[in-house]
């Protein structure tokens, strides 16, 4: 009998995933609209509708968000042609740092600095990296907490499917 609970606990927490038995906020929701302007654009999530985004909150001072970028980027120039745009939200305050990366990493995505952290704090996000998959509608339809291979099968074939 014991081992029957064990195993029914041990299920439990498998199904549970990632979001360790709750739900992270804004999952099948719609997600909050902000506009960030920086010294090269200005970005509102509105005009990415109609393609799934993948909401990247992140800094260059952040080990993870280092280590997490070149299958953000890779992962881009893959499914771009499929509707999948990565919109990637530095909260870096020192401009000269975040333009250094961009230019020595050779960042080619779709980029924007929000050193004020606006854009994050409507989604809750403090630590990073973070990420949301937000549909074709304008839905948010995950979220991942820390680094990411964005090349893996299992994501790119999710991302595939909306």
């Amino acid at each position: 009998m014991r081992r029957i609970s064990v195993l029914l606990g041990l299920s439990t927490l498998l199904l549970a995933g990632c979001y360790s038995g709750t739900r992270p906020a804004h999952i099948d929701s719609s997600a909050p609209d902000f506009t960030v302007q920086d010294a090269d654009r200005k970005i509102s999530l509105r005009d990415l509708r109609g393609k799934v985004v993948v909401l990247n909150f992140w800094a260059t001072w952040c080990p993870p968000c280092v280590e997490e970028m070149p299958s953000l980027v890779q992962m881009q120039q893959r499914m771009g042609a499929k509707g999948v745009t990565v919109l990637a939200v530095s909260v870096d305050v020192d401009e000269g740092a975040y333009q250094r990366f961009l230019k020595n990493h050779k960042i080619e995505l779709l980029t924007v600095r929000d050193p004020d952290q606006k854009s994050n704090n409507l989604y809750g996000t403090s630590k990073f990296p973070e990420s949301y998959i937000i549909d074709r509608s304008g839905v948010v339809r995950r979220k991942f907490f820390g680094a990411v291979d964005w090349t893996q099968p299992e994501i790119v074939d999710f991302l595939s499917k909306l």
